[in-house]
């Protein structure tokens, strides 16, 4: 019997069960567009599924109780130490399971990567515009997925009871006891009492393996439903518009593809587990509430949380019997606070501002958003200020540096670095964009000198080609809603009248700020995309989607 008939036969007997060959057909034709940028995504949902799989081997033998034993392995300098059943169970995987070691360092790269990934993801997201309508729902649950994912990491991070994962464990507790009123129950409410208490590893350990995996394979499981549901986004190029997706289908081109991308990273964890040692929590030695390891550093996603508690200075109140610590709880709590309310609201905050009630389904270059990509490199710029003071002391060791000094620097840099780089972005994409114009109108420098019979010498240009000015189109800026009139009227209508509505016409001016497009608006693709009409120096219309690779009508 062939293979052919072998899946046929599968097929029926599958579909006069269960109906499914319907739905498996428009699965199997489903359209994904091709760009590197879009396999950031695919590598946090590969991390992930490679953190399941090392992370249950790793729970055959670990041992989530804080109960006091005396070590007697294969590690020699720590025989006869006293050490939690968490520590010793962790050594025991590391130096007496086959295997033990590389999955550990597998587990624990991947949940790096896993981070990063989701970070570069989200990124590519806000610098192109991917979270406006109709995907505000799917960019809050990646703002979900990212919180969950630095608890993750904590929890993950504390497990094995080590000295460092320890002092990160206490900064914990100093955090929740720093929260006005309340903090001192919260801590005992988690740690069962005084802390360490006995409690708090078993108590991780479920967070860590049962509950926030539940969450992350809900929603990533409910981003991916919606994002088939909605069709993908796409870069803008010719033909791409917003009823269409040009790319190839899932079977056989994607599937394999992304097959293969998946065994990529896992041969790379895989390779950086073999040749790069990442927390060798034998050299730490057990958790002593009395001691903390030289140059402990956090991993990098918890280094910002970290530098922001360095950069704090002393500064409590007493009122009432009652001690604030805000040079603790300001650090720990408002860094995070701005970063993950500011991204959850921006979509929101920007649809009020250009009144663009639209659907989007091309996205932008970054340099066409010039106020969007300054604000996000502003905000990467007080991430990693954040980030390198979280590692003071590493730097004035190695720059021959007083600590002091480098933290006044991240002081005033806090604020000073974030409004510079906005600047400087801004300035940088909108000098990008007057190159793109520069092209428009003159076209691709081909290096031939021509002269002329008045003796005059010129350069000899080339036109663009299709496919290049689709990349290059800009959208035309949207101006306030149909309606509201115009901001300099004598008399403002009711949409910007007050304060509020004067804000919001300022705003409109800085968001919507651009090199003037002369004429080549939009993307080639009338109102759909982003313009009313197609400029007369793009032909991107039907018949280019009618050549393009695959429309997805969905």
């Amino acid at each position: 019997m062939s293979m052919n008939r072998a899946l046929a036969g599968t097929g029926s007997f599958l579909d006069d069960r269960f109906r499914g060959a319907k739905g498996f057909r428009t699965f199997f034709r489903k359209i994904f567009p091709d760009h590197w940028t879009f396999l950031l995504g695919e590598i946090a949902l590969y991390t992930f599924i490679i953190l399941l799989l090392t992370g249950t081997f790793l729970a055959f033998w670990f041992k989530p109780s804080m109960s006091e034993v005396v070590y007697h392995g294969s590690y020699i300098k720590l025989n006869g130490v006293s050490m939690s059943e968490a520590y010793k169970s962790t050594l025991y995987i590391t130096f007496d399971v086959r295997g033990g070691l590389l999955i550990r360092q597998i587990h624990h790269w991947a949940a790096d990567l896993f981070v990063a990934a989701i970070m570069a993801h989200m990124l590519r997201i806000f610098f192109t515009g991917a979270y406006r309508k109709p995907r505000e729902i799917n960019w809050l649950i990646g703002i979900v997925l990212f919180t969950l994912s630095l608890l993750e990491g904590l929890f993950g991070y504390s497990l094995p009871d080590d000295l460092l994962s320890g002092a990160g464990l206490r900064i914990t507790q100093g955090v929740l006891q720093s929260i006005p009123v309340v903090g001192t129950y919260l801590s005992f409410f988690l740690f069962g009492g005084e802390y360490p208490g006995t409690y708090i590893i078993p108590r991780m350990y479920i967070l860590h393996v049962l509950l926030i995996p539940g969450l992350f394979m809900a929603l990533i499981g409910a981003h991916l439903f919606i994002m088939f549901h909605q069709k993908h986004t796409q870069m803008p190029g010719k033909g791409r518009t917003g009823q269409n997706v040009v790319g190839a289908p899932m079977y056989p081109y994607f599937m394999a593809k992304t097959g293969a991308f998946f065994f990529f990273i896992f041969a790379a964890l895989a390779l950086a587990s073999t040749l790069a040692q990442i927390n060798p929590i034998w050299i730490y030695g057990p958790y002593n509430p009395l001691a903390i390891s030289s140059g402990s550093q956090p991993d990098f996603y918890m280094g910002f949380l970290e530098g922001s508690l360095r950069m704090m200075p002393a500064w409590q109140w007493v009122v009432f019997g009652h001690t604030f610590a805000f040079n603790v709880f300001i650090p720990a709590l408002l860094p995070l606070g701005i970063v993950m309310t500011g991204a959850a609201l921006w979509p929101f905050i920007e649809q009020w501002i250009t009144g663009d009630k639209r659907e989007h389904h091309v996205n932008d270059r970054p340099r066409n958003a010039p106020t969007r990509t300054g604000l996000g490199m502003a905000m990467i710029s007080f991430y990693g200020v954040l980030w390198l003071e979280g590692s003071n002391d590493v730097l004035a060791y190695q720059l021959d540096v007083p600590l002091y000094t480098i933290t006044r620097i991240a002081q005033v840099a806090i604020f000073v670095v974030p409004i510079l780089t906005y600047i400087i972005t801004k300035r940088i994409c909108l000098g990008l964009q007057l190159k793109d114009q520069h092209l428009f109108e003159h076209g691709v420098e081909t290096g031939i000198i021509r002269q002329l019979p008045t003796g005059e010498f010129i350069e000899v240009t080339r036109p663009l080609d299709e496919e290049v000015l689709a990349k290059l189109a800009r959208p035309e800026p949207l101006a306030l809603p149909v309606g509201q009139g115009s901001p300099s009227d004598a008399v403002p209508p009711p949409g910007l009248r007050g304060g509020l509505g004067r804000a919001k016409v300022r705003l409109n001016k800085v968001l919507n700020e651009s090199v003037p497009v002369n004429g080549h608006g939009a993307n080639g693709h009338g109102a759909d995309a982003h313009g009313e009409h197609p400029p007369a120096a793009i032909s991107a219309g039907s018949e280019a989607d009618d050549d393009s690779a695959g429309a997805d009508e969905d």
